[in-house]
């Protein structure tokens, strides 16, 4: 009796834990120092303006990602990532651990395309982790959660 009904736990539990966020264990203030190596195509303007971080403009803001649906920002996308966005994929930290390593075999996995294209050629080798720490720590969301810690 007692093992059905750890089972039947089990198997109800399982897909709560699923659906959990996937979260990488980064350092944010790494990731920050790190950002020169993105900011000659990115840049990290908050959406009342405030310009986090200076950068290009060949690449989307960079500004709230974790949390959005991919291409979803106003930029002009490549087809493949557009077709990952139309899917329903969510930037989290994981998938930007994932793409940042290689953007090109990403999308060819979301896509189930091995010719996918990527605008983004560059690959981070190193610090995947603690970029995408960065980036959701400059995040409307992490805003919010500043504000109310500090009230």
């Amino acid at each position: 009796m007692t093992s059905t009904r750890n089972r039947a736990l089990a198997l109800a539990i399982a897909p709560l834990l699923l659906a959990l966020p996937a979260f990488a264990e980064g350092d944010a203030a790494a990731g920050e120092g790190d950002y020169k190596k993105c900011k000659a195509c990115h840049m990290i303007v908050a959406d009342d303006g405030t310009e986090i971080q200076k950068g290009g403009k060949t690449g989307p803001n960079l500004y709230g990602i974790v949390g959005r649906a991919v291409a979803s920002a106003d930029f002009k996308y490549g087809d493949s990532i557009k077709a990952v966005g139309e899917s329903g994929v969510v930037w989290d930290e994981a998938e930007l651990v994932a793409y940042m390593s290689d953007p090109k075999a990403w999308l060819a996995e979301k896509t189930g395309d091995a010719g996918a294209k990527s605008k983004m050629t560059f690959k981070l080798t190193k610090g995947q982790e603690d970029m995408a720490a960065y980036l959701a720590s400059v995040s409307p969301e992490a805003d919010s959660a500043g504000e109310a810690a500090t009230n």
